[in-house]
């Protein structure tokens, strides 16, 4: 069987943490995830997502822990992250957080690196930093030889537009380091939950 890590989809992921919070149903799943503006990460359509769950549960990682009917409406089946699940989460984070080809999977892994712990999580960024700085200075090089070779600069504008992107990405990363490193940061499990937060569990419920 393949990995099951490696079949996980960035909705799939983000269902898969939403679930760490405790149990739902997609119905509030997809209505926490779009007051949370998830969708400017993942596709977000009732299909998907019911689609997505029934994938989680084929591969061990959530599982059905009852059946409720409110009223005249249908009923909703209410899923919980499992032991395996919960680890998923973890290991997809792992893979993810450091890759710097993989643009789609990264916003999603970089959305759910609280999941991991501090040191870890810092550690995957520095590992990122150091390839995005590679590749800054691969990009300038590449961009000196070109015009040394008398390449008329506006054929090079990509390559300059990715040199500022390369920059401001490292810029960004560098002071996010700084604050995730700062133990009053809040972060993780031990980061108390806001009212607003805790607003939009209850309101997604109804």
């Amino acid at each position: 069987m393949k990995d099951p890590v490696a079949r996980l989809t960035p909705l799939g992921l983000v269902v898969l943490a939403l679930l760490g919070e405790g149990d739902m149903h997609p119905y509030e799943m997809i209505r926490l995830m779009r007051m949370r503006r998830d969708d400017r990460l993942v596709t977000i359509t009732h299909g998907t997502v019911y689609h997505t769950v029934a994938r989680l549960e084929r591969l061990g990682f959530v599982a059905e822990v009852g059946v409720d009917r409110d009223g005249n409406r249908p009923e909703r089946t209410t899923y919980t992250q499992t032991d395996a699940g919960a680890a998923a989460v973890r290991e997809w984070i792992r893979r993810e957080l450091p890759l710097v080809d993989r643009p789609a999977e990264y916003r999603v892994a970089l959305a759910e690196a609280h999941g991991l712990d501090r040191d870890e999580a810092v550690a995957l960024l520095s590992e990122r930093r150091m390839v995005l700085a590679e590749t800054l200075d691969e990009t300038v090089a590449g961009r000196g030889r070109a015009l040394a070779k008398s390449v008329p600069e506006q054929y090079l504008l990509e390559l300059d537009r990715e040199a500022a992107l390369l920059r401001a990405d490292l810029q960004w990363l560098d002071a996010t380091l700084d604050r995730i490193r700062l133990p009053e940061y809040p972060w993780g499990r031990d980061a108390p939950p806001t009212d607003r937060y805790l607003e939009q569990r209850k309101a997604a419920r109804q």
